[in-house]
């Protein structure tokens, strides 16, 4: 075929914008699938150190059925969804539904011969989205840890939720105001940040972000109004 033809040109041409569309799909999945993969890594590597285990996130997925034992979704009668999986519960999705329609997902650990309840976190800050989760002993009412993120705060302030100081405060407190009384919503006090610094003996309070209201005000929000929906299975099981 004549190189200089315009029948070898158009067909050169097509031929190339063939393989160009290939190469940048190939692309295009692949970094779709790198990305899906540190997101589920990431998941991984976030409720494992909200019961203590500090991991690499690449190394994350090796370890994580090592540690947690149970991964339910629960209807908000507090019985169990056996139909759709809890690591593929979309909280920014499900919060938009009303509660009675919305699915909660929860995660049944075990570390060093303790049971802990890990809770998934998901609320507004100050400037956007704020998520996490916060795990309990086995009593279901003392809290083993936390860990937070955000998509917006602002940094040096209300970013600072994703510190270690602030996530450490959280551990030992308790949501319940007698332990005696159950999982009911009179008994339920959960767990605030409080501004000006917690009192010693305040099994429910911790330091408030300095600065940091409104993203304090969303954590007591998101961790009040997430805990709740999960005490009908508490006191149930």
């Amino acid at each position: 075929m004549d190189r200089n033809s315009n029948t070898y040109t158009l067909i050169f041409s097509s031929i190339l914008v063939i393989l160009v569309a290939l190469v940048l799909a190939f692309v295009s999945q692949f970094t779709k699938i790198r990305f899906e993969t540190n997101q589920t890594n990431e998941k991984m590597q976030n409720i494992l150190s909200s019961i203590g285990v500090d991991i690499e996130r690449d190394q994350a997925a090796k370890v994580f059925k090592d540690y947690i034992k149970q991964s339910l979704t629960l209807n908000a009668d507090g019985s169990i969804n056996e139909s759709v999986k809890a690591f593929d519960v979309d909280l920014h999705k499900e919060t938009k539904k009303d509660p009675s329609k919305q699915l909660y997902p929860l995660y049944i650990a075990e570390k060093d011969g303790k049971k802990f309840y890990v809770v998934p976190l998901y609320g507004a800050g100050l400037w956007d989205a704020i998520w996490g989760y916060i795990a309990l002993d086995s009593d279901k009412n003392t809290v083993e840890g936390t860990t937070f993120d955000h998509k917006g705060e602002t940094p040096g302030l209300g970013a600072q939720i994703t510190e270690k100081w602030f996530q450490a405060q959280f551990h030992g407190k308790t949501i319940l105001k007698d332990t005696i009384a159950g999982f009911n919503e009179d008994n339920f006090v959960s767990v605030k940040t409080v501004k000006g610094g917690a009192r010693s003996d305040d099994n429910h309070g911790v330091d408030a972000i300095s600065g940091g209201t409104k993203t304090s005000d969303g954590v007591n929000a998101m961790i009040a109004e997430r805990l709740s929906h999960y005490l009908i299975y508490f006191q149930k099981n």
